[in-house]
């Protein structure tokens, strides 16, 4: 599920491709967008771009149906706060070690997505 542990390739920003990796986390899908457009160069961080813009606009669209739902979704988009946190934290940092961390699905299209760019 994981590729190798190192970083293969600079970033053009300037800036050490783990802490970019990082960034495209930090600030959701927003950051994940401004380094899809700037990055030229590392594909490790065009993967991470792209998989924060997937995995978070996808959160962001499914809380707000949720917040449709009367009580079910409701407690369903509390479960999903603290998850969704934990998770953040957890790419962030897995992106910082210079991972390669694939979620079910999104990495996989953020895989293939991140190579055409």
């Amino acid at each position: 599920m994981q590729a190798p542990h190192f970083v293969p390739d600079r970033s053009s920003t300037g800036i050490d491709s783990k802490v970019v990796g990082l960034l495209c986390y930090l600030g959701v899908f927003v950051t994940g967008l401004l380094f899809l457009a700037i990055e030229k160069r590392s594909t490790f961080v065009k993967f991470h771009a792209m998989q924060s813009v997937v995995l978070f606009a996808g959160l962001f669209v499914l809380n707000i149906v949720l917040g449709f739902i009367p009580f079910i979704g409701w407690f369903l988009g509390l479960l999903l706060t603290p998850l969704s946190f934990v998770l953040w934290i957890a790419l962030m940092l897995l992106a910082l070690q210079g991972r390669w961390f694939k979620l079910p699905i999104i990495g996989d299209f953020a895989e293939e997505q991140a190579s055409k760019l």
